[in-house]
């Protein structure tokens, strides 16, 4: 979903440490094109409060009671696919960030990103794009070369041709789809049908899901 012009973008907070749930609401708050419609303390709660105010995106954190907030993420992303989520918890190991953005996430912050860093993630994400705290795009990356090599481009994941790696792995890198076709060598239609062959095989649903699926199998490589 992208914010309609002149409207401030609505946000639902979910963290289940009052103090950092109300502070990010006072942060937001004092923001000129925000508005937080919306906290939970769960992530139950935070799916509940996507379907009665219909925000731009949830600021999701990942450890809460009930309904955590990689579960929230999955079933807010499937349940209402134009709401982004945005990520913004302590947690950076592997684990977290793979579950986070396999389940949906377009954006991923450790809680010692700045409020013009927040910011600037409600702004990408609603923009259609998807933004990675630099600390944990290095981890993707470290964890991407150590697989890697052991990973032989002759046994790819779930059928993929040669082909569709290589476009999967120009994914992963951010280009675009016109960037990809010219390095390819192949046309944008081209590249549109692998991205579509990507997602049947794999069983995603966007790019973003992808980037996670190429690190996981160490289909891609460092920018």
């Amino acid at each position: 979903m992208t914010a309609q012009p002149g409207r401030p973008l609505r946000v639902v907070v979910a963290d289940d440490q009052t103090v950092v749930r109300d502070g990010l609401v006072v942060l937001l708050g004092l923001l000129p094109d925000v508005e937080v419609v919306g906290s939970a303390g769960d992530g139950e709660q935070a799916a509940d409060l996507v379907a009665q105010h219909q925000p731009d995106v949830v600021l999701m954190d990942l450890r809460m009671p009930r309904c955590d907030g990689v579960t929230a993420t999955r079933r807010i992303r499937a349940e209402h696919p134009e709401v982004q989520v945005v990520v913004l918890t302590t947690f950076a190991d592997d684990e977290s960030i793979f579950a986070a953005l396999d389940a949906g996430a377009r954006g991923y912050l450790t809680k010692d990103a700045t409020a013009p860093e927040i910011a600037a993630a409600l702004r990408t994400v609603t923009a259609g794009q998807a933004l990675l705290d630099p600390a944990v795009q290095g981890r993707l990356i470290d964890t991407m070369t150590s697989r890697r090599r052991h990973v032989q481009r002759t046994d790819l994941p779930d059928g993929l041709t040669a082909r569709e790696a290589e476009t999967l792995t120009l994914i992963a890198t951010g280009l675009s789809n016109v960037e990809i076709a010219a390095a390819l060598v192949v046309t944008e239609a081209t590249v549109k049908t692998h991205i579509n062959h990507l997602l049947a095989k794999t069983g995603k649903r966007d790019r973003a899901q992808l980037v996670a699926y190429a690190y996981r199998h160490g289909l891609a490589e460092p920018s």
